[in-house]
């Protein structure tokens, strides 16, 4: 099990099984989304992620002619928790305060798009796009 929180601890949620693999997304619309060079996201299924509390405070932007999108706290501004894709959440990694012990960088996607000054050291397993299992 994991739990999370915002910046300011209005919102919260828990993960009911255990995280451990670690997505960073290279491509350009996450290291616009970020000001970084990604997003940093663990993902887990809807069935294993519950909202604590401040579930209200959570707002969404939809990129226009896009599927992308990212969550956010209307108070503080912190990156959180969004849809991934029908069946499953993202979790932005650096929100989870608990239970992430485990937690290893194993996937970078759309390295095709890294910023020329992003350099990456870890053994995460690299697709040039999306993620291919």
């Amino acid at each position: 099990m994991a739990t999370g929180e915002c910046n300011c601890g209005a919102v919260a949620f828990e993960v009911t099984t255990k995280v451990s693999d670690v997505f960073i997304c290279h491509c350009s619309i996450c290291q616009r989304s970020t000001g970084g060079n990604g997003k940093i996201v663990v993902v887990v299924n809807n069935t294993d992620f519950q909202w604590l509390r401040g579930k209200e405070l959570v707002n969404t932007w939809h990129k226009p002619e896009h599927d992308w999108q990212t969550s956010f706290c209307q108070t503080c501004g912190s990156a959180l928790p969004g849809i991934n894709d029908e069946a499953r959440m993202y979790i932005p990694a650096g929100l989870i305060t608990g239970g992430g012990d485990n937690l290893k960088v194993a996937h970078h996607i759309w390295v095709d798009s890294k910023a020329t000054w992003d350099e990456i050291s870890d053994k995460g397993k690299q697709h040039q796009q999306a993620f291919e299992p």
